[in-house]
């Protein structure tokens, strides 16, 4: 448990009846995000299974930031350590993992989310750091991250590769959240191509976004990443998300 100011930052397992309002937290997650079916069937089950991984910051009483991440084995076979298709696979191997009770290896991050009225406060680095240390506190060698950079959205069409290369004059990361990280300590390993999925119907991204969905074709969606896929013709229309993989190397 750590304290700064007034804000004190705790795992859940220390603070087990914060549990229940982990998401009392005003943030800025786009509605179709919310529509991806791992996350919508394991996501919620992450603060009851795995509370020593999950940190929570608070100021006067109140839940102002979260960070979830989750452990697995990476040393199966068929498994590496950041897969391709990035937060959902890492969010099945653990539960697979957790069911099992086989031993874990790594821990994956799967969020860090600040409210609103706390950006800008340097809150992010400090989730980070503790995520950190709660991970590191259980033996494990590395966290790994599927990272969500927080300004590719207004470039949904430059592929993620390239967007990866592109740095500021020291050296750091273009992107604010790829830039915390790599101060954190982290290294960008590569692009997790398919990270998340979402599929619907465009009735229900018309719903989700507020954007007509009318034509066959890439749609660019506020939030989103990479263009949207419509075809009207099948009635479908589908999001595969990019992430970036960074890792931290922990203390023994």
């Amino acid at each position: 448990m750590t304290h700064s100011d007034d804000i004190e930052i705790s795992t859940l397992a220390e603070r087990p009846e914060l549990a229940t309002r982990v998401y009392d937290i005003d943030d800025t997650w786009p509605e179709f995000i919310a529509r991806d079916l791992v996350g919508y069937a394991l996501l919620a089950r992450v603060p009851e299974d795995f509370p020593q991984y999950c940190v929570i910051a608070t100021e006067g009483g109140r839940v102002v930031a979260r960070g979830f991440s989750v452990p697995f084995n990476a040393a199966l076979e068929g498994r590496e350590e950041m897969p391709e298709r990035g937060w959902d696979q890492v969010l099945a191997w653990a539960f697979d993992d957790h069911r099992r009770g086989r031993p874990v290896t790594t821990a994956s991050a799967l969020e860090i989310t600040i409210d609103i009225a706390h950006l800008g406060r340097g809150l992010s680095y400090r989730m980070l750091a503790a995520m950190r240390e709660a991970v590191g506190r259980q033996g494990l060698a590395a966290l790994v991250a599927p990272v969500r950079p927080t300004a590719k959205h207004l470039r949904p069409r430059l592929p993620m590769a390239e967007y990866l290369r592109e740095v500021r004059d020291d050296g750091l990361p273009a992107d604010p959240w790829l830039r915390v990280h790599v101060k954190a300590g982290g290294t960008i390993e590569k692009a997790a191509p398919a990270s998340m999925t979402v599929s619907g119907t465009p009735a229900e991204w018309r719903r989700w976004t507020g954007l007509p969905f009318d034509r066959d074709g890439e749609i660019e969606v506020p939030a989103a990443l990479v263009p949207v896929e419509c075809d009207t013709r099948h009635d479908r229309v589908s999001y595969v998300e990019p992430n970036v993989w960074v890792r931290h190397g922990l203390r023994p």
